[in-house]
C-alpha cells in the first residue's frame, strides 16, 4: 500500500509542476513567428534617413516593413536580414530591414531599388513575394 501511495504522490507532484509551468511571454510569441515564412506584396521606393535611424542610398539592399509590424514589435528587426522571394519567377534577394512603410499592409515590404531589381523590373512596380526573417547577426 505504500508503494502505490508514494507513486500516486509523484504522479501528482508531477501533473502539480506541469500546470504550474511558465507560460511564454509575448516576446516568445514574436521570436517564433521570425522564422515564419510571409506572403506579401514587394514594392519600391527611394531611400533616404529611415525609421532605425541610418541613411541608405538606391544602392543598399534594404527594406522597410509595413508601419503595424515595426510598431508590433517596436522596431525591434532593425538591422536584421530578410530573405525575398518573388513567386512568379523564384528570384530571391537578401535585405536589410532598416525602415517603416506607412502605406504598406502588414506582410507587404518596400524595397530599395536594387534590392527589387534583384528579383524583379522596376517597371512591374508591385510584385507577390514571400519573405522570412534571417536569424539576428547574419550577413549574406
Amino acid at each position: 500500500m505504500y508503494h502505490f501511495i508514494a507513486m500516486l504522490f509523484t504522479l501528482i507532484t508531477l501533473l502539480a509542476s506541469t500546470i504550474a509551468a511558465p507560460v511564454p511571454n509575448n516576446s516568445t510569441i514574436v521570436d517564433l513567428d521570425k522564422r515564419a515564412t510571409h506572403d506579401g506584396r514587394g514594392t519600391w521606393f527611394y531611400p533616404g534617413l529611415g525609421a532605425c535611424g541610418g541613411t541608405n542610398s538606391n544602392n543598399d539592399h534594404i527594406v522597410a516593413m509595413s508601419q503595424s509590424f515595426y510598431d508590433t514589435n517596436g522596431g525591434g528587426n532593425c538591422w536584421q536580414y530578410v530573405h525575398i522571394k518573388n513567386e512568379a519567377n523564384g528570384k530571391s534577394v537578401y535585405a536589410q530591414m532598416v525602415d517603416s512603410c506607412p502605406g504598406c499592409s502588414y506582410y507587404d515590404l518596400d524595397m530599395s531599388p536594387s534590392a527589387f531589381e534583384a528579383i524583379g523590373s522596376l517597371s512591374t512596380g508591385v510584385l507577390s513575394i514571400s519573405w522570412s526573417f534571417m536569424e539576428k547577426g547574419f550577413e549574406p
